[in-house]
């Protein structure tokens, strides 16, 4: 295995294992194949674990396989402050408390304010007193280092970023998401600021591993023998500014197979032609996109507050992937921020049109992608849940 450090020094396993994708057996977790697998990756080298409080079970089950091999000082545990259902300084006490308990521990590794959208999120809990709380705790070592973990655009992810002297942060982040929610631009700018970052969805939620056929031909006939995973982990290990990526690891083959490419893998250790490879396969996945946006972001601000990038992103995403998915995880991303950026903002300026540089129909896609993306049930959820989140 290799290690990258954080802010203090401290090793981190180059691969963490990601404990939402437990193995269940109906609605519970299946314990023992789970603890096989955590301890087998422990054995491997593999020191992260993240979970988090809404995570049905996750908690819990690290906690005992922990406790009862006596692993708990050889690993890093990470998990998250549900901070969209907090409503009081009470309720955050309450919380972490039942964390510690089930984790089955006095003391939280990595503790991260969970699903950040928007800059407005982090200035509610100051309103409860979040950064009295955290300096608290970390007097009395109950947390050792505290993040977030992010899912809205680029712009709002360097606000947050500023906004408090971070220890680390959590981004989504792959090839194919190299230039949408924090993006390379974000990972830059933590790592300028010596923030470490941890990648979650590294393969696209499986994406990246189950390719189209005309992409799985280009891949075996690489001169590297790379499996789709090997490749969609080995592009991220290739840039020096990523920490730990986090896998939701649920087989032993799998914990096999990652852990021999995050013991082989290391930056800069890409050629031009895999990177061409990766391209490639980028582009083959990119063609059943409705609309030819690169993401380039010259079409912006909009005068109304569209996010036209950040549209189009998930209109595409409806074509790429199931479009449920993709309308949960816009509703989830666009539709919880302060400021949410819809296509039904647009008033047909033009402005946005006139820069650019592929010439596309923007205000015209605009309404094809608010029809597609949020269809009357969506409309009526999404605003549901702004009240009740956004209040």
């Amino acid at each position: 295995m290799k290690y990258r450090s954080d802010r203090y020094g401290n090793q981190i396993s180059q691969l963490g294992y990601g404990c939402m994708r437990f193995s269940r057996r109906g609605n519970v977790i299946d314990y023992e194949k789970a603890k096989r697998e955590v301890l087998l990756a422990i054995e491997k080298g593999v020191n992260y674990f993240d979970t988090a409080y809404i995570y049905p079970g996750s908690e819990e089950c690290l906690g005992r396989i922990l406790e009862e091999s006596g692993c708990r000082d050889k690993v890093y545990i990470a998990t998250k402050l549900p901070q969209y259902i907090l409503r009081s300084s009470g309720a955050i006490d309450k919380t972490f408390g039942e964390e510690l308990s089930r984790l089955r521990t006095d003391h939280i590794d990595y503790y991260l304010m969970h699903m950040f959208t928007d800059l407005v999120e982090w200035e509610r809990l100051k309103t409860f007193g979040i950064e009295s709380w955290i300096d608290a705790h970390k007097a009395a070592g109950s947390i050792r280092n505290i993040g977030f973990s992010y899912h809205g655009d680029t712009e709002m992810f360097l606000k947050i970023l500023d906004a408090y002297d971070w220890d680390f942060c959590q981004i989504q982040y792959n090839y194919l998401d190299e230039h949408t929610q924090a993006g390379r631009k974000g990972l830059l700018a933590a790592a300028e600021k010596g923030i470490p970052v941890i990648i979650m969805e590294p393969l696209r939620g499986g994406k990246l591993v189950n390719l189209p056929e005309k992409a799985r031909q280009i891949l075996d006939s690489h001169s590297k023998g790379y499996t789709p995973a090997e490749l969609g982990l080995r592009w991220l290990w290739n840039q020096p500014e990523i920490g730990c990526v986090l896998s939701g690891m649920n087989s032993v083959e799998m914990v096999e197979e990652n852990v021999r490419v995050a013991s082989q893998a290391g930056p800069g250790e890409l050629t031009k032609e895999d990177l061409a490879v990766v391209d490639q396969i980028r582009q083959i996945i990119r063609e059943k996109e409705k609309v030819g946006c690169t993401g380039c972001r010259y079409c912006m601000p909009c005068p109304k507050g569209v996010d036209i990038p950040g549209n189009f992103y998930y209109y595409n995403l409806m074509y790429m992937e199931k479009k449920s998915s993709a309308r949960f995880e816009f509703a989830q991303n666009m539709g919880m921020r302060k400021e949410p950026g819809f296509a039904s903002q647009c008033v047909g300026c033009g402005k946005c049109e006139m820069h650019c540089p592929q010439h596309i129909n923007i205000r015209e896609k605009l309404k094809e992608a608010d029809h597609d993306l949020r269809p009357l049930p969506y409309k009526i959820g999404i605003n549901a849940a702004r009240k009740i989140i956004l209040r």
